[in-house]
Parts: C-alpha cells; structure tokens; sequence
C-alpha cells in the first residue's frame, strides 16, 4: 500500500545541520521509495519553508522548483473539494488543525495507508490512515 509524506520530510531531506544529520538519512531514504505520496499542499509548504529568508539555509528559487519538479514522479493528491470535506471532517472528528486535517485526507484520498510525519501522534489511526513518526 502507497505512502504519503508530510512536509518535515521534504524539509529534512534538504537539512545541513549536523544535529538533524540521522533525520535527513532517514528522510532521504524514503524519497528512494516509488510508493510515495505527496499532495500540492506539501509541495506548497515546502517551497515556503525552504525559501524563507529566515531559514539558516535557504534554498534558492531554482533549487527549490528542481527538487519539487523531481517530486512530482510521486502520485500528487490535488487539492479538491472531497479533501476539503474531508479535512473539515477530520477536524470536527479529531481535533487536529485545519492544515494537519488536510494532509490526513490528501493521504486518504489518494488510498495510503501510511502517512509519514514527526507532526502527528504516532500510532493513531484516522479514517484508515496510520501515522507513523519514521525518526522515532
């Protein structure tokens, strides 16, 4: 079954920190996957992480549009209505932010059932989709 990656791993992927050197193997080592999911909104968040002027290693425009145009082998889940819904459901349901929300339904929209992420509560399960925390 297919998996989805949150934004974090698209931004550890990229790390030069040494502190986060284990996290940035782990990253990249789940990128080599072919199973992997994005959507457009991890696309979006992290083109503006990575760019931030504020960042201790911003990415310039053109290796920022690079890396996201080499991830775009990956199934992308566009940004629909049905995520919308979706995510408004999973908000009321589970209480999670709108944004967290709207990743859990771009992974199930695009049938995953894994969702990759250091942002979410390892272990749960949210309308079929396991969260897994791959730096625990």
């Amino acid at each position: 079954m297919a998996v989805f990656l949150d934004t974090n791993i698209l931004l550890y992927s990229i790390s030069t920190d040494a502190k986060e050197r284990r996290k940035r193997d782990r990253a990249l080592a789940l990128l080599d996957r072919d199973d992997c999911n994005l959507s457009v909104q991890v696309l979006q968040e992290f083109y503006v992480q990575a760019t931030r002027p504020s960042r201790a290693d911003p990415l310039p425009h053109d290796v920022a549009t690079g890396l996201i145009r080499t991830w775009l082998r990956f199934r992308i889940q566009d940004n629909t209505v049905a995520v919308l819904n979706g995510a408004l459901e999973i908000k009321a349901t589970h209480g999670y932010s709108f944004w967290d929300s709207a990743i859990i339904a771009a992974a199930r929209a695009g049938g995953c059932g894994q969702l990759y992420t250091e942002d979410l509560s390892h272990g749960h399960v949210i309308d079929g989709v396991n969260i897994v925390n791959p730096f625990r």
